[in-house]
């Protein structure tokens, strides 16, 4: 059994918040030079290159790569044999709030849905733990602005609606977000499990790499499809036109129920943010 001082948490939370707000991950930047350098539309290919000059300043500058820095999404990878000394998820929040004060990053949670008082540190986080085999403890910060968050959907579709039905829904996604994700977009998708579970699969969906392609043949084949087509709608950067409406998606999928087919699709911008480290 390996022990890990709830400090240690906090501390890793506090750097990630930083971290992901104000740099690019690697895969993500890679997507948009490769968009850029492929854009034939020059209204587009110019919107790209802005882009890319932003998250440039915002590595070089230590500055938000986007003004709207999230409401912080925490995800975990708990080893089964790691005894946390302290407590686990208030030493989460308390890195998010040190993180969100020290990078003087944006405050942007409300502590009730309808009464609107904002916490005025960016907690309480969004908290998603997995328990895994081993002694370590990764962490993943991944803000995650409104803008796109709201442009998300989810669907009990039939079990009759098939693969079409699924793909018919995610191009609908996209199609109705239009320009209000602030494209282009990265996507996560997930297909089964429960209502509360396939919207569980989206999100964690966003943290594979763009680079890397579903380890099951068949969805690595629908993952191509959904990318051409969404891509054809001709939405573009910003919703200037062109061809880059998303730089990438990815789908997650769990058993389900035979009468069901649950769909969800976590839109997000360009600026898909994310920072591990593991202890």
């Amino acid at each position: 059994m390996r022990t890990i001082a709830a400090a240690e948490i906090t501390t890793a939370v506090a750097r990630l918040c930083v971290r992901a707000n104000t740099v690019l991950p690697e895969d993500v930047d890679r997507a948009l030079e490769w968009a850029y350098f492929t854009e034939p539309w020059p209204l587009a290919q110019e919107t790209l290159d802005l882009l890319r000059q932003n998250q440039f300043q915002a590595w070089n500058q230590k500055l938000p790569i986007c003004q709207d820095t999230g409401m912080a999404c925490v995800f975990v990878e708990l080893g089964q044999e790691v005894h946390i000394e302290g407590n686990f998820e208030e030493a989460i929040h308390e890195g998010v709030r040190q993180g969100y004060g020290e990078g003087f990053l944006r405050k942007s949670i409300v502590a009730d849905p309808l009464r609107r008082i904002n916490t005025e540190d960016n907690t309480p986080a969004s908290i998603t733990v997995r328990i895994v085999p081993g002694d370590r403890c990764a962490l993943t910060v991944a803000p995650k602005g409104f803008g796109s968050e709201n442009m998300s959907r989810l669907a009990m579709l039939k079990p009759a609606d098939g693969v079409e039905g699924v793909k018919n829904f995610v191009v609908e996604t996209v199609r109705l977000a239009g320009p209000n994700p602030c494209p282009p977009v990265v996507l996560g998708v997930g297909i089964g499990g429960s209502f509360d579970k396939v919207a569980a699969l989206a999100k964690h969906a966003l943290l594979r790499p763009l680079d890397e392609p579903n380890p099951d043949p068949f969805y690595e084949s629908l993952e191509d499809e959904l990318l051409e087509e969404i891509n054809a709608l001709g939405i573009g950067p910003q919703g200037f036109g062109g061809k880059t409406t998303c730089l990438g998606l990815a789908i997650e999928t769990a058993p389900t129920h035979v009468a069901g087919l649950p769909v969800a699709v976590n839109v997000s911008c360009h600026v898909t943010r994310r920072a591990t480290e593991v202890l």
